[in-house]
């Protein structure tokens, strides 16, 4: 759909050896050390050999985000897992990342290009539950874990809606530590990404996939993203190999939404646009956005339905439009302070 920016002639990068680079030699993709993260580049670095008939090397790298330990939304959310990664491109330390779109800042930096974001996975939230349960099944007081506002306010709501009294406990750490919490008996429920289970082989342990009209994802949930520097023409036009532009148009608009409510990825704010066919034709494109207080009192739900974006610029403009409609009907004052 979006034609990457047109990319400057190519600069010499600090700390990349003087002349051309051996054709054959091997890219070096920088990834986030957790299983997780590790398992996600494993699956695109396979196929960035495939494209580009060369080796792929995973270079690992530490992020705030994953030496910290406090709560996301204490340390900002966005771009905590980030920042580092890209600061190896910038370096030309690696030559690619790969991230999790949903933790990519909404504003892209100049110098980098968003090359690839390829076939999006199940954007649903899964609960991993003791005993096989699910949702509708926990007991009065049942104790959920979640680090996610955006989870905890649509929880809440639906359980306060369906005569349910439940406890959304905050919960950090990775997919093993969270199911343990589960395995130990210290909480009834956890919830997490269905993507994230799947790419980990972990798709059996969950006892429950929320639908997303009972819980919308975050932004861009289940879609990868992979960045490069921008003026490194060949490499943007070999990763764009990878791209869906479907996947793109439809987590492009997520991001704009998510963008114009001013919120960080730790604001509990939800949003999905998916594609709405007749038969075999892909007619239209609905995107749905929710914002809420986090004990679930409050939700502002609004959704909007327009022909499938072709460019760049109309899926932002998807995006914005459905952020005015919700700031009117009081968005703002749901989402606590306003990350900047």
């Amino acid at each position: 759909m979006s034609e990457p920016r047109e990319p400057r002639a190519p600069q010499g990068q600090a700390g990349a050896p003087q002349g051309r680079p051996d054709e054959k030699a091997a890219l070096r993709l920088g990834t986030r050390r957790s299983k997780l993260a590790m398992a996600q580049s494993g699956l695109v670095a396979q196929a960035v050999s495939q494209v580009t008939g060369r080796p792929v090397e995973l270079v690992e790298i530490t992020t705030y985000g994953d030496t910290s330990r406090e709560h996301l939304a204490q340390i900002g959310g966005t771009g905590v897992f980030v920042t580092a990664l890209r600061e190896a491109l910038l370096l030309g330390e690696i030559d690619f990342a790969v991230h999790s779109l949903k933790d990519l800042p909404t504003g892209q930096p100049d110098e980098l290009a968003l090359a690839a974001v390829p076939l999006r996975e199940d954007a649903r939230d899964v609960l991993v539950a003791r005993d096989g349960l699910r949702f509708e099944e926990l007991p009065d007081g049942a104790r959920v874990g979640t680090g996610s506002p955006r989870r905890m306010a649509q929880l809440n709501a639906y359980a306060r809606n369906h005569g349910m009294t439940i406890e959304t406990v905050p919960i950090r750490g990775n997919v093993d530590t969270r199911i343990g919490y589960v395995r130990s008996g210290e909480l009834d429920a956890v919830v997490l990404a269905a993507a994230g289970l799947g790419r980990l082989g972990r798709i059996e342990d969950v006892t429950d996939f929320l639908s997303v009209d009972t819980v919308l994802p975050a932004p861009g949930q289940g879609a990868l993203a992979i960045e490069c520097a921008a003026d490194n023409a060949d490499l943007v036009a070999a990763l764009g190999e990878l791209d869906d532009p479907f996947t793109r148009a439809a987590v492009t608009a997520e991001r704009s939404l998510l963008a114009a409510l001013e919120a960080g990825c730790s604001a509990p704010v939800g949003a999905l646009a998916d594609l709405l066919a007749d038969g075999q034709i892909v007619k239209e494109m609905r995107l749905r956005g929710v914002v809420g207080t986090t004990d679930g009192t409050t939700l502002v739900q609004l959704s909007t339905t327009g022909p499938v974006p072709e460019t760049h610029d109309q899926a932002m403009a998807l995006g914005r439009e459905l952020a005015a409609e919700m700031l009117a009907k009081g968005a703002a004052g749901l989402m606590g302070e306003r990350a900047h």
